[in-house]
């Protein structure tokens, strides 16, 4: 089937046409992909069950083995967060990127579960999941265990961003699959885009004209004429 818009070109419509054609290949090889990822073998075993801290109900600081994070489903991500100690500020990138996930976590949770950890102590997560407006991100502090550095969420130079997928089978926690392409080559004036199919921000950007560019996200903008309003914050 074929579509048309009012007052197109004939030039437009074949260029369209042909897009299509490779859109439905992207679909295609998406799902040849995602259907690669599903077949994995199991990963291996955890080292050690990793204890979080969190802050309870009731404010007080509480540990969390990672065996305990599954809830009612046999497979949990990890999102490593970074917002270390040794920043005043987390990571504008991966800021953003967390915001669509709050969004959405009911939902994911039906089938994954998911938590976010990172190196600073517990209750400097929890204060700025407030200031943040997440009401439903789960974050933990990872600062007392070996979890980071064990699973890339670490470097020698600091923190940084990884996507851990565990797989609970029986009574064993298995590792099944991290985002290494963010730690693999990229092609000439992209960047390594290890989680970018998470991240609506540039998903939409990449169907419009404009484009991503070397745009980045950041973790406030100042904006004006939201809705015929202006909303105004330091960057």
């Amino acid at each position: 089937m074929s579509l048309t818009f009012p007052n197109e070109s004939t030039e437009y419509r074949t260029a369209r046409n042909a897009l299509l054609i490779k859109e439905i290949e992207l679909r295609r090889a998406t799902e040849a992909v995602a259907a690669a990822r599903r077949a994995l073998p199991l990963g291996g075993a955890l080292p050690e069950d990793y204890r979080f801290e969190e802050l309870d109900a009731a404010s007080a600081v509480r540990s969390v083995k990672l065996s305990e994070l599954f809830g009612g489903n046999d497979a949990l991500a990890i999102y490593s967060y970074m917002f270390g100690p040794e920043r005043d500020k987390p990571c504008p990138m991966c800021t953003p990127l967390l915001d669509g996930l709050n969004g959405v976590e009911d939902h994911i949770r039906q089938r994954v579960s998911l938590v976010v950890v990172a190196q600073s102590p517990a209750e400097r997560l929890w204060q700025w999941a407030r200031t943040r407006g997440w009401q439903r991100l789960r974050l933990l502090s990872c600062a007392t265990s070996n979890y980071n550095n064990d699973y890339h969420g670490k470097t020698p130079r600091g923190d940084t961003t990884m996507l851990n997928v565990f797989r609970r089978a029986g009574s064993e926690v298995r590792h099944f699959w991290g985002s290494e392409l963010a730690y693999g080559p990229s092609d000439p004036g992209q960047d390594p885009r290890g989680l970018d199919t998470l991240n609506p921000v540039f998903q939409m950007f990449d169907l419009t004209p404009v484009g991503r560019e070397k745009w980045y996200t950041k973790l406030q903008y100042e904006v004006v004429g939201v809705r015929g309003q202006q909303a105004v914050a330091a960057s």
